[in-house]
Order: C-alpha cells, then sequence, then structure tokens
C-alpha cells in the first residue's frame, strides 16, 4: 500500500513505519467470528484475592472488571478464569480475541473490543501487540478467558499511551476471550 492508503503522512513511528513508506499487508482469513463471541470452556476461577475479580457483565459489553483497593502486582500476573477445550496458541499464530482493557490507577475501561463489537485478530508472540499479551496468552487454549495484570514494563512502557490515558507507570489489567488461533 502507498503511505496515503496505509498510515498518511506521518506514518507510525511505533511500528518503524516512515511518512513515505509503502507498506504490505498479509492477511490470513479465518471463520468466521460473530462479534458477540466469548470463552466457551469451564468457569476455573473469577479472580480475585490480591488480583481484580471479573464477573460475567454482558453479551454487549463483556465481562466487568473490580480491581482491589490493594496495590498494583510488580510483576505480570497470568490467571486463566476460564478453561477452553481447543488447542494451546502458538507463537506466530493470529489470534482472534474479545477482550476489555481496564486502567488499574483509574479503574477505567480504556479499550474494548466488545464495546466495538468487533473482535481483535493480530498475531501473538511476534511484537505486534504489548509485551504482557505475547508473554501471557501463549500456551493458554482457544476457548479460554485470560485475567493478565499488566506491569508498566510488559504494557506501554516508558512513553505510556497518552491516547489511552494511560501513564508510564500505570498497570493495566486485561480479561481477554481466546475465540480462535490459526
Amino acid at each position: 500500500m502507498p503511505p496515503k492508503d496505509a498510515y498518511g503522512t506521518s506514518g507510525n513511528s511505533q511500528i518503524g513505519v516512515g511518512a513515505s513508506d509503502t507498506v504490505v499487508f498479509v492477511v490470513d482469513m479465518i471463520k468466521e467470528v460473530s462479534n458477540t463471541a466469548h470463552a466457551t470452556g469451564t468457569q476455573v476461577s473469577d479472580g480475585g484475592g490480591a488480583l481484580p475479580t471479573v464477573t460475567a457483565g454482558s453479551p454487549t459489553k463483556g465481562p466487568a472488571i473490580t480491581i482491589p483497593k490493594t496495590a498494583a502486582p510488580k510483576t505480570l500476573q497470568v490467571k486463566t478464569l476460564i478453561k477452553g477445550t481447543g488447542p494451546a496458541v502458538k507463537k506466530g499464530q493470529l489470534l482472534v480475541a474479545q477482550y476489555t482493557g481496564e486502567n488499574y490507577r483509574t479503574k477505567s475501561v480504556f479499550d474494548s473490543s466488545w464495546s466495538r463489537s468487533a473482535p481483535a485478530g493480530f498475531a501473538i508472540g511476534l511484537g505486534q501487540v504489548i509485551p504482557g499479551w505475547d508473554k501471557g496468552l501463549v500456551g493458554q487454549t482457544v476457548g479460554s478467558r485470560v485475567l493478565l495484570v499488566v506491569p508498566p514494563a510488559d504494557g506501554y512502557g516508558s512513553s505510556g499511551n497518552t491516547q489511552a490515558g494511560i501513564n508510564p507507570t500505570d498497570t493495566l489489567v486485561f480479561v481477554v476471550d481466546i475465540i480462535a488461533a490459526d
């Protein structure tokens, strides 16, 4: 794609695309996924304790996250909430997921595929998503719901993400439903 049809005149410095760069996209078509697709396995936990608690929420808004009043964990926390029966996710696969992301500090949602009615697709384990996702989702099974509590180093790092209201020191909480992996 020429610059005007891809990232425009400003490019995308976060992924190394300059203003005059032509880009090539490779698209893998996988089975159709419903905009309300969700985890389909067996509930094994709701988080809780020192971790956020996750409840069912709604089919259109996704699961609800309650962040505890305790200090955020300093290391990546990965907790399977619903254990799917599908194959294990492997590095390099195209992963399709529904997710909600909440800021531990502000206790507010900053991103949600549920609210857009559009599951997200991305290669996992290759640096296309934040490190906490690459580390925490590889090895999980399709059909699972996973709680990720992501410290800054495994999130947006020292730059944060000002557009999303994420400071460089913010810990993030994600609830990710793994819909498909191919």
